[in-house]
């Protein structure tokens, strides 16, 4: 069965007060530890008195005690306050320098192409601060699920987020194996398509993606069909060096493949730009330390490899 409760307000006014004149046995040296005055001290206690409905010190002219309430008070009052103390140094230790967890929500595509480097120097550089990537295809609520940021795609990042520039804009490749262009002519126009097995992406909502051009400054999208179904581009782009069909991928995903040999790019003329790789994070206002040292670590790197996204 619920229980229903209420906490007053300013149920813990008087408690640190409380606390001094236990600890000492007297309002005076009470006061003085505040830094307030004895009157001060005692109508502070007299008000808590009265809030809690009970009688907390035994007052003379000569001394000051506790009473059995005010025992029992001390008993669950003295660790309870402790704890609360010592919970808000902590949280004043987070918000003062780059400690604690940094929880990013990231699509596993980029983890090696981008992350894995700047991971590992932004941990060097803040050892107090501890790392957790989620790779997930999912655009999860960021604030909902604890993340501190995410990094999407440019179209993906939502209006009322603060974005960061991780790469600069690119082009999405087709890109296809050697092997499979030896059993098939490279497409000269997106009309060609149709006589090629392409490999396509399910996006999260579970919608098949259509594959995006730009023919001579005009945004077309068109339906293709093939054999493969994937839902990341890393196991897209692995099925195309196989053999298997064509993929639209994002550029700085293929260049490896393409460096190596392993693929044939075609359609260029037809690439479409897409934004680029974004960290995003839903307030300005309540950005923790550690998230401005990854973003401050992050500029620093792009000013040193001579980005220009560094005025981001």
């Amino acid at each position: 069965m619920k229980q229903n409760f209420t906490v007053r307000q300013g149920a813990l006014d008087g408690v640190a007060v409380f606390l001094s004149v236990a600890q000492h046995r007297s309002f005076r040296k009470a006061a003085a530890e505040l830094g307030v005055s004895p009157s001060a001290v005692s109508q502070t206690v007299r008000m808590l008195e009265e809030r809690i409905g009970a009688a907390l010190f035994v007052r003379t002219t000569r001394s000051v005690g506790l009473t059995e309430a005010g025992e029992r008070f001390l008993s669950r009052a003295k660790p309870a306050f402790e704890e609360l103390v010592a919970a808000s140094e902590v949280a004043r230790g987070l918000g003062q320098r780059p400690a604690g967890l940094l929880r990013l929500a990231v699509p596993r595509a980029i983890i090696p192409i981008l992350l894995e480097p700047l991971i590992a120097s932004f941990c060097k550089a803040n050892p107090e601060v501890e790392v957790e990537l989620a790779a997930s295809k999912e655009l999860v609520d960021l604030a909902a699920e604890g993340f501190d940021a995410g990094i999407r795609l440019g179209q993906f990042v939502a209006a009322d987020m603060v974005a960061v520039p991780l790469t600069p804009p690119f082009r999405l490749a087709i890109v296809g194996s050697p092997g499979y262009f030896a059993q098939r002519s490279p497409p000269q126009r997106t009309d060609d398509l149709r006589q090629h097995a392409c490999l396509r992406w399910r996006r999260s909502d579970g919608a098949l993606a259509l594959w995006s051009f730009n023919d001579n400054g005009h945004a077309v999208e068109i339906a293709v069909s093939g054999p493969f179904i994937a839902s990341d581009f890393p196991t897209m782009l692995g099925a195309a060096i196989e053999g298997m069909g064509l993929a639209q991928v994002p550029e700085p995903l293929a260049a490896e493949g393409l460096r190596a040999g392993n693929l044939v790019r075609v359609l260029d003329a037809y690439a479409p730009m897409m934004p680029g790789v974004f960290l995003c994070y839903p307030d300005r206002r309540q950005i923790m330390p550690k998230l401005r040292a990854f973003i401050d670590h992050v500029k620093s790197r792009q000013a040193s490899d001579g980005d220009p996204r560094e005025t981001s």
